[in-house]
């Protein structure tokens, strides 16, 4: 594992087509550096920069994974209202070319991970050829609207045939758990799934759990860590 000392992280500008810039934040390991790298999306509520994404990437980085986080382009320019989908899917598509540009020759194979939004592009990308990564990380999947679980977001899920990770919270009112492992029942490709006790769509649990927010990101980290390391 890569000493802190070791690490660097830096922000970059990401030219994301006709659509404009962002930015992004690349996290790379020192001397023990492994050879797939994580580009990681944030919801649609938050940024790069909120706690879950900023410790899932450092935790990444820390453990020899190199991870870029970034921006979409609403967020990059202070508006709350999320972008269409194509505009999330050609930012989606722009970063991934351009990190991949920056670490030609350093890695191997890529794992595209997002928080909710983030996550729910990718994979639909994926599913539609246009997003050639060799793995999915969810942080959070938002498989219904919110309390709302006869419209499931599942459809394209069952056309993917790379590995996927799936973490879940048992409070989360946007993934009903057993719908949820319905659906995984159902997959073709390879899964995985752990869940959180109590915590919600951003796995935020109650006082009564006495678990610190660290606690858990570190747990979700440390699982991504285990799957990254067996499944490439």
């Amino acid at each position: 594992m890569a000493s802190s000392q070791q690490q660097s992280e830096k922000r970059i500008t990401i030219p994301a087509g006709d659509v404009g810039f962002t930015s992004g934040i690349l996290s790379l390991p020192g001397a023990q550096q492994q050879r797939t790298a994580v580009i990681v999306a944030h919801g649609a509520g938050n940024d790069m920069n909120a706690p879950l994404i900023a410790s899932f990437a450092g935790g990444l980085c820390a453990a020899g994974f190199p991870a870029l986080r970034f921006n979409f382009l609403y967020t990059e320019q202070g508006r709350k209202a999320p972008d269409r989908q194509d505009v999330l899917v050609k930012t989606w598509a722009a970063v991934f070319a351009h990190v991949r540009e920056l670490l030609a020759g350093k890695v191997d194979s890529w794992v595209a991970a997002g928080k909710s939004m983030g996550g729910r592009v990718a994979s639909q990308m994926v599913a539609e050829g246009l997003l050639p990564v060799d793995g999915l990380i969810f942080l959070g999947y938002p498989l219904h609207p919110a309390g709302d679980t006869g419209r499931l977001r599942d459809s394209h899920l069952y056309v993917i045939d790379v590995p996927m990770l799936f973490f879940a919270g048992t409070r989360d009112s946007l993934c009903s758990l057993p719908l949820l492992k319905g659906v995984l029942e159902r997959l073709k490709a390879p899964r995985e799934l752990l869940t959180i006790e109590g915590g919600d769509h951003s796995f935020h649990v109650p006082k009564s759990l006495h678990r610190r927010e660290e606690e858990v990101f570190s747990e979700i980290t440390g699982k991504a860590v285990k799957w990254l390391g067996n499944a490439r």
